[in-house]
Parts: structure tokens; sequence; C-alpha cells
């Protein structure tokens, strides 16, 4: 049975609660700049996650491990101003928040009144507790996310699918009622069996985002460039490529090239 979707003029992080109570699934995508951020928005997506993955996709780097507080900054400011509808959350980089929960906050407030953003999202579970509470008492809207944690892949070794083992599967359940009930509006499970991800966000009253989470949790989040078929590199079972522009830009490009080559282009009626 299909629910019927809602008109929010301004995605908040009440907004999203109600669509957990009703049953209506939250799309989510990542974005990073000002043109495909406006997009992105235009087309009615609820939640844009200005995500540390930046730093694969747009820097290039290995891991998301680089990035720097500065440069998600950076990013998020240029999403903020495209923005009209999204409620748009920002992560916190790795180093920005991992050392006391005073540091964690001066990342979140920096986040906040330099880039304008709604939320930010920060890795782990009871271990950062004291930090997501310190930013929530500061009046900062918080998401969590457990599963494979990106920034702790030197840790894990693998991007393979985490708690399959029932001791890590229980872990996973006491942290997401942790980040509940220490205020987080919502959480990611990112690469967890579809089962267990069912079974959390069943269990708790925020909405979970799956990324390779099955389809029985409150909403779905991919990266742009991944699900727009941007790049051949990456093709994880959960993704879905719903366009391919890696093979449309290159040829946009190549024919673009032989135009110049052959004077082609410009026309007549493309000159002044």
């Amino acid at each position: 049975m299909s629910v019927a979707k809602n008109t929010y003029n301004r995605v908040t992080t009440n907004s999203l609660l109600k669509m957990k109570s009703d049953g209506e699934k939250i799309a989510m995508l990542t974005a990073y700049d000002y043109t495909l951020a406006g997009l992105v928005d235009q087309a009615g997506i609820d939640v844009i996650l200005v995500g540390d993955s930046a730093s694969n996709v747009i820097a290039g780097h290995e891991t998301t491990l680089p990035i720097t507080l500065d440069q998600m900054i950076y990013h998020a400011s240029a999403v903020i101003r495209a923005v009209k509808r999204a409620l748009v959350v920002v992560d916190l980089p790795f180093g920005s928040y991992q050392a006391d929960s005073k540091e964690a906050l001066r990342s979140a407030i920096r986040i906040m009144k330099e880039s304008g953003a709604h939320a930010v999202k920060l890795e782990g579970g009871n271990q950062e507790r004291s930090s997501i509470e310190r930013i929530i008492q500061a009046g900062i809207p918080v998401m969590g996310h457990l599963g494979l944690t990106p920034q702790s892949i030197y840790k894990f070794g693998t991007y393979t699918v985490r708690a399959k083992e029932e001791q890590e599967a229980n872990q996973l359940i006491e942290d997401a009622k942790m980040l509940e009930s220490a205020g987080c509006f919502g959480l990611v499970l990112e690469k967890v069996p579809a089962h267990l991800a069912k079974k959390v966000a069943s269990l708790v009253s925020i909405p979970v985002i799956g990324i390779g989470a099955g389809n029985g949790v409150d909403g779905q989040v991919l990266v742009l460039h991944d699900m727009l078929g941007m790049s051949k590199e990456f093709s994880p079972r959960f993704l879905r490529r719903y366009l391919d522009l890696h093979t449309n830009i290159i040829g946009a490009i190549q024919q673009y090239t032989s135009d110049v080559k052959t004077k082609d282009f410009p026309n007549e009626s493309e000159q002044y």
C-alpha cells in the first residue's frame, strides 16, 4: 500500500519525525556544491547530506579521513546557498569531535555559524554520548551514524557488512537506543543486515536512514555521484545507478573537442 507524500515547504527535523510516524519514506542524497545542490533540492529531496564522502568523490582521497573541518564548512556553505526546501545535514569530519566533548561542540558550532547548516552528523555509539549530548544541549540537532562507520575504516580493516554476529548486532541495537535517548533526531545505518536494520527502525521512534541496510528502514541515502553514474569504479550491491553520466559526459566532451578541432564550433549563429 502506497503512502501519500505530504507537502513540506521546508523540511525540518520535526518533518522527518512526522514522515516516520505517517509511514512516508525519507529520501536523502549527498551534495557538495551549489549547482548540484540546487538541482537536488528542486527535485524534491527531503534531506541533503554534505558528507565527508567529499573526501573521496570531490578530492580523490582513498578514505574520508583527510577532509578537514574548514573544507566541510566550505562545501556546506555552497550547498546552503542553493537550498530552499531540504534539510541540510553536515558531517563532522574525522578529528573534529573524537578528542572530547568540548572540541566536538566547538566544531559543531563552527559548522552551524559559518555555513548556515541545519544539523550535524557524527559517527559512533556510546563512546560519543557525551559529545552528542553537549552539542544537542547547545541547540544543535544531531544525526547519528552506526554500522559501517567509514572514519573507523582502519580499525575495521575492511568495508564489509557490519553486525552480522550476535554480539555486534546487540551492541548496535543498544547504541541506537542510546542515540535516541541522547536526543538525536535520526540516525544512519550503513551496511548492516536488512533484518537487523528493520528491527532497529522498529525499536526507536526516530527516523532510521539506510545505506546498504535494506528496505525495512524509514528512508534511504546514496552518494549523488554514485547514483548518477558519474563513476564506474564503485559498485556495491546496494547502489542503483539512475543515469550513466560517466558515458554521457565523456561523450559530450569528446564531441566538443572534435567540433573545436574541425572548426565546427563555434558556427555562424554562435558568434557576434
